[in-house]
């Protein structure tokens, strides 16, 4: 949510606020603000329906801009694939170095453990399956998600590379911001400052606060209610104290995610998908090493010292993934290196078992 709402609060800032000399803080603490109204008032129930008209303004935004753009380069939708310009961004399976990053191998296998981690064992997206009626409507909606998201994660990419081919053929230049190359600017840039319509970058403006809203709203909520249950036993407090507790942590959380977003500004070197996948194998790996134990054993351990376990597990990765190169003879890890981090984790809990008495 952090990561999205950073790429928001980025392009706001570089085509509008730096403009006013409005500073990057106060635009973050405007958009978490927003985000705070509506939650804090209106819960799940509330997210769930905004969730909703966001998403229908960002799918409309994604295609009106595509559509603009085969306009422009005078394409139709069979001219995309058939041309050379569209097959140099295309390129799907890399086989030639195992080494390499970007192998079919490493990206299949990290690929799909990021999807069930960071979709399968989020409470953030779970927590909207607990909404639906009963069992088998919660079911339906898991899969009917996953086919979804096949179909629109094909057409962004598809839009991905229709970004850069418009930008060479018209001369357009990514944006540098502090001598860094910023390729998540280049869709606003074209959006705004691209000789597009003016409607397009209304759009875009739209699409794109509703794509960072529609997690960072629900993020807020799952993780206000996360902490009051798990860490704060809300359940148990008197009726009168649970609704201070829940406005203390819901401001509490807002104000952390302003810390995050604010310290990726100065931390963050890559583009914000591969920042945001490649911090995900660290976050992540606990989560699926935590929920494979709970899946496939029946062991009984000490609880207590399992967040010593998980943060321990983060840091070996980090170890591991720093010094790859070196010791595993040029190998560098991708994706995969959430499976590590959770295998990690894993034998760590196998650690903490119980000794019967």
């Amino acid at each position: 949510a952090s990561f999205r709402l950073f790429l928001v609060a980025s392009v706001l800032q570089y085509f509008i606020f730096d403009a006013w000399n409005v500073p990057f803080e106060i635009t973050v603490i405007l958009s978490i603000l927003l985000i705070w109204i509506y939650t804090f008032k209106g819960g799940i129930k509330t997210i769930v329906w905004t969730d909703t008209l966001q998403t229908l303004f960002m799918l409309f935004a994604v295609f009106a801009t595509i559509y603009i753009i085969l306009n422009r380069l005078d394409w139709s939708v069979a001219d995309i694939f058939a041309s050379t310009e569209f097959k140099s961004y295309s390129k799907i399976f890399f086989t030639d170095d195992f080494n390499d990053k970007k192998h079919l191998i490493k990206s299949f296998f990290g690929g799909m453990f990021i999807a069930i981690a960071m979709t399968g064992l989020d409470q953030d997206m779970m927590q909207k399956n607990l909404t639906c009626k009963n069992t088998k409507e919660a079911q339906w909606n898991v899969l009917s998600l996953g086919f979804i998201l096949i179909i629109v994660n094909f057409i962004f990419l598809t839009l991905g590379a229709l970004l850069f081919i418009y930008a060479e053929k018209f001369g357009i230049q990514i944006p540098v911001v502090d001598g860094v190359v910023k390729t998540d600017l280049l869709f606003p840039e074209i959006a705004l400052k691209g000789n597009l319509d003016l409607t397009i970058g209304v759009i875009f403006i739209l699409g794109l606060i509703a794509a960072a809203y529609s997690s960072a709203d629900s993020a807020l909520t799952s993780l206000t209610t996360s902490y009051c249950i798990d860490f704060l036993d809300i359940e148990n407090k008197e009726p009168s104290k649970q609704k201070s507790i829940r406005k203390k942590t819901h401001i509490g959380v807002s104000v952390l995610l302003v810390f995050v977003i604010v310290i990726f500004r100065y931390v963050l070197e890559d583009n914000v998908i591969s920042s945001l996948l490649q911090v995900a194998s660290y976050t992540y790996g606990p989560l699926l090493g935590l929920f494979a134990f709970g899946i496939f054993t029946k062991i009984n351990i000490k609880d207590k010292y399992v967040w010593i376990v998980a943060v321990l597990s983060v840091l070996a990765t980090y170890f591991i993934n720093a010094h790859s190169e070196t010791v595993l003879n040029g190998y560098v890890f991708g994706y995969e290196l959430l499976i590590v981090n959770g295998f990690i984790t894993f034998l760590g809990l196998l650690l903490l078992k119980k000794t019967n008495s």
